[in-house]
């Protein structure tokens, strides 16, 4: 009986894949064109495209930071035609901040893979800011808020990223929202916030023209293209945060398909092309299993509701 279920197995497993020749294939990105989301799903399904053989139509669904698309994604077909394409704050985030985030992704979808990550960044000025991250916090403990840290946005993974920097410190820092990450970038470079606390795409530049010194990166090891910055973690322990992108299909979807398509996109994050596009974007290729992306958003998910616990945010 075991000898006849494993070739079953290894039959069905070729005519699963053919299943996607010559198919169309809906990906839901929640995200505007032109956005780092949209950009790494276009890049990601290209990838795809060579193991499964089927065409990705991009369909965009931007608003409410991904909310109205995930809430539109809920209960689709499960055959692998129409998948979510997201970024990790409205999966994690979104549901514990927001009332109008009416979905759990842990049992309302399929997890797929998680894509990428982009560790986050943090900068102040050449020239009369932090001397470093340690003595940033030194001084939030001496003078609580007396250290300002800006982000793109309230509830965002890099506001969320700061309070947690207090959390693992001990220390006391002022969160500024900025509204957008052009405006933290001029706010911080002119002196009129101390930090500024966003992806390392958008800062890296500068950092190489001189106009920012960076403190510190949040990831869990140095990356190709960040060497030499310091790792949070060594300062605050614990401070490993990432924003990231996942793929998705709705609950029910069969786990023999959801592999597959995990397989098509460790595939895809293999190929060198693949990897240098989305190196430009900052973000770094993550191929894991689906057991192992599902703990990921689970670890995810239980690190953001203690953060947002502490911070005593409530869903608006």
């Amino acid at each position: 009986m075991a000898a006849a279920a494993a070739a079953l197995a290894c039959a069905m497993a070729p005519a699963l894949a053919q299943d996607f020749k010559g198919k169309a294939i809906t990906v839901v990105v929640a995200a505007p064109p032109g956005t780092a989301t949209d950009v790494a799903a276009r890049i990601v399904t290209e990838g795809m495209r060579a193991k499964l053989g089927a065409t990705f139509v991009i369909d965009n669904r931007p608003g409410a930071g991904g909310i109205i698309a995930v809430n539109q994604f809920k209960g689709g077909p499960t055959d692998g035609t129409r998948l979510l394409f997201t970024q990790g704050s409205t999966v994690v985030i979104s549901p514990l901040t927001y009332k109008e985030a009416r979905f759990n992704f842990e049992s309302d979808f399929e997890t797929i893979a998680i894509v990428a990550e982009t560790p986050m960044l943090m900068v102040t000025r050449p020239a009369g800011g932090p001397a470093s991250l340690a003595a940033a916090v030194a001084s939030a403990k001496s003078a609580p808020d007396s250290i300002s840290i800006g982000n793109p946005g309230v509830n965002s993974i890099p506001h969320l990223a700061g309070e947690l920097l207090g959390y693992a410190t001990g220390s006391q820092f002022r969160q500024v929202p900025m509204g957008t990450a052009a405006q933290g970038i001029q706010a911080v470079a002119l002196g009129d916030i101390d930090i500024f606390v966003d992806g390392v795409a958008s800062m890296l530049p500068m950092v190489a023209g001189g106009r920012l010194k960076a403190l510190a990166v949040t990831a869990s090891k140095e990356l190709p293209g960040l060497e030499g910055i310091a790792l949070a973690k060594d300062t605050a322990p614990g401070l490993v945060v990432s924003g990231w992108f996942g793929l998705f299909a709705p609950g029910g979807a069969p786990a023999a398909l959801t592999s597959e398509l995990n397989a098509a996109v460790a595939s895809a994050l293999q190929n060198p092309d693949v990897i240098a596009k989305l190196r430009k974007l900052g973000t770094y290729p993550t191929p894991g299993s689906v057991i192992e992306a599902k703990a990921f958003v689970k670890a995810e998910k239980a690190k953001w509701a203690d953060v947002i616990r502490k911070s005593g945010i409530k869903p608006q």
